[in-house]
């Protein structure tokens, strides 16, 4: 078989995303069989030839993690076996990406451990979406193409919303929201937050001028969504004539849609890296963007070799 052939694989975390990524470049989703045992073990066998083929793995790592994650473990392992000539990881979104440094003594991290177990089974290369923290890279000693929702984003931005402002829901987010905040060229202004402990925050004040703007709040990803909804009550209070949220990645996990449902954000425009479970669908705020067409255009310059650094923008 040529070495020029592509393979697009897929496991149980968001095959509808595969499907759509195989459709913009013009293929179908390759056969592979992923499933689990009776006491939970999970069982990979690829139903087709893919000795010498340049293979793409599309898994986000998302809920429930450890099994997404051990399917993308393990199919690599298969393909490896197969005799693939290149692995390539497509992780719309990298679980366990929050555990990148070590914040307190004697705790992993575990961002660390995943790059790890990647590369031990073959994966040659990585393709990722809005890291939560871009220096994950470097736990890799392979080659990582990390793409931005950004275009996207600014695009919905840019056509749906006037006189608007962007918030930055903490100071660790200033940098991705000056960015989006120079292409739209529109102001900025911070939210100070105090974390007292995991999955919970407490918005103190704001930085910057929100009075009679629509405030659009921007992260990387929204988990149980604490952070947005007091942010938004912080922004109504200081004057802002409405508040939406964009974030890339909707983990939406816990009390997330119950939240969401309450607050006062009008919408919260996310993309598909992670598919919505049933609940999420059904709330009416949430709008779906979808990232499909540009993974798969990095995809196709991967595969080709060419320069794939245009799309870091």
């Amino acid at each position: 078989m040529s070495g020029n052939v592509m393979k697009i694989f897929s496991g149980n975390a968001n095959y509808s995303m595969a499907q759509e990524i195989a459709k913009h470049l013009e293929m179908t989703v390759s056969d592979a069989d992923v499933r689990k045992f009776s006491d939970g073990e999970i069982f990979v066998e690829i139903k087709e030839n893919v000795r010498g083929t340049d293979s793409f793995i599309i898994q986000p790592t998302c809920t429930p993690v450890n099994d997404h994650l051990m399917e993308l473990v393990i199919m690599a392992d298969a393909l490896r076996r197969a005799s693939a000539r290149r692995i390539t990881a497509v992780l719309p979104y990298y679980g366990y990406a929050r555990q990148d440094r070590k914040v307190a003594p004697r705790v992993p991290i575990s961002a660390k451990v995943v790059a790890e177990m990647l590369m031990v089974v073959g994966v040659r290369r990585v393709l990722c979406m809005d890291l939560h923290a871009g220096q994950i890279q470097g736990f890799f000693n392979i080659p990582v193409d990390h793409l931005y929702a950004a275009p996207i984003l600014i695009k919905h931005i840019r056509e749906s919303f006037e006189n608007f402002i962007l918030v930055s829901p903490d100071a660790g987010g200033v940098e991705r929201t000056r960015a989006f905040a120079k292409r739209l060229n529109c102001g900025l202004a911070i939210i100070d937050k105090r974390r007292d402990r995991p999955n919970h925050s407490e918005a103190m004040h704001v930085i910057g001028d929100v009075r009679n703007k629509v405030a659009i709040l921007l992260d990387d990803m929204v988990d149980t969504a604490g952070t947005l909804c007091n942010g938004a009550e912080t922004l109504l209070k200081n004057g802002a004539k409405e508040v939406h949220a964009c974030c890339t990645h909707p983990v939406l996990s816990g009390p997330a849609i119950e939240r969401l449902t309450a607050s006062s954000i009008k919408s919260l425009v996310v993309t598909n890296t992670i598919p919505l479970r049933e609940e999420a669908r059904r709330c009416e705020k949430i709008i779906v963007l979808s990232v499909s067409a540009l993974l798969a255009e990095a995809i196709h310059r991967i595969h080709n070799e060419d320069s794939v650094s245009s799309l870091f923008v």
